[in-house]
């Protein structure tokens, strides 16, 4: 219920209410204030809203809308701010997930959000992964990185995922070492399948040294060894306890061993002879001294007993 005073040239009304109708239309029931009635204008039970009014209220409605768009706009880009050329979606069950398949990327991208929580790689050109390449992003659960080209994990490659990173696929890849310092701190379960894996004596020291689920180093399947003869190509090297790939090495060590007391044997023989033919010439001029002491002694007894007799 509103109340609104006219007071037109020749007459004087009082609006006591309006309804609107949902037509569009407004009903007006006007009260007279004593004066004759303006003719065309206030008679009508029923009325249009004025101009202006209608004018000052799109005004505002519009404002309102355009405030909503911009805000909307506003947290769209926020929530689905992306590295470049990379496609970024958001759920409120799975978090952020930034997807950079298949672009031909030869680089990990350098401006990843720190909000993501999966991304996926795949099919890309990376030959190598550098040190810190995913640093700063605490919450990351998932990474995928199969599919390229990479044959080297620099030292500290997944440094600061350790106590987020749940699942890291680097099958496909040309990997043929094995680098530990790379996993370091990760305790996530890996695909390691389907990459050119060397088996040798450092990798056998390697395994230990990691931390990653025990499963996932089954996928590490050897197509070349050293030594050659001892037969793992295309075995598991996990699934195979009883290969020694540092039995070459051992016998290696043993030999060398083996020479090294052997050098100290023949020093120590070699002393030995010196000391004792440098003894054996002291023992004999000795002897000689010795035995050239009683005829000394005789004529010192010879002297004694003249010297007596006179």
């Amino acid at each position: 219920m509103i109340s609104v005073d006219c007071h037109p040239s020749d007459s004087v009304y009082k609006i006591t209410s309006v309804c609107l109708r949902p037509t569009g239309e407004v009903d007006v029931d006007f009260k007279s204030c004593g004066q004759v009635v303006l003719p065309g204008v206030c008679p009508y039970p029923t009325m249009f809203l004025p101009a202006d009014w209608l004018l000052r209220h799109s005004v505002v409605m519009c404002l309102l809308l355009h405030s909503l768009v911009l805000m909307t706009f506003c947290f769209h880009h926020a929530a689905t701010s992306c590295s470049k050329s990379c496609y970024c979606s958001e759920s409120e069950t799975a978090g952020k997930t930034m997807r950079c398949s298949n672009l031909q990327l030869t680089e990990i991208p350098q401006d990843i959000p720190n909000d993501t929580r999966r991304i996926y790689m795949d099919f890309n050109l990376f030959t190598t992964v550098p040190m810190n390449a995913f640093a700063g992003l605490p919450h990351l659960v998932e990474l995928d990185l199969s599919h390229n080209e990479l044959s080297q994990l620099e030292p500290g490659a997944f440094r600061g995922l350790g106590s987020s990173l749940q699942f890291l696929d680097l099958s496909s890849n040309k990997l043929v070492n094995f680098n530990p310092e790379a996993f370091e701190g990760l305790r996530a379960r890996a695909n390691l399948t389907n990459n050119p894996w060397h088996c040798d004596c450092n990798l056998q020291m390697a395994l230990p040294r990691v931390d990653l689920e025990p499963a996932s180093l089954t996928g590490i399947v050897c197509q070349t060894s050293d030594p050659e003869e001892i037969g793992v190509q295309g075995l598991a090297f996990l699934l195979a306890p009883d290969i020694d790939l540092c039995v070459v090495m051992k016998r290696t060590t043993d030999v060398a061993m083996l020479i090294v007391m052997f050098g100290w044997f023949t020093m120590v023989i070699s002393y030995l002879v010196y000391y004792v033919r440098a003894n054996q010439e002291d023992a004999r001029r000795h002897l000689e001294y010795l035995k050239s002491l009683p005829s000394r002694q005789g004529k010192s007894e010879e002297s004694s007993t003249i010297s007596t007799v006179v």
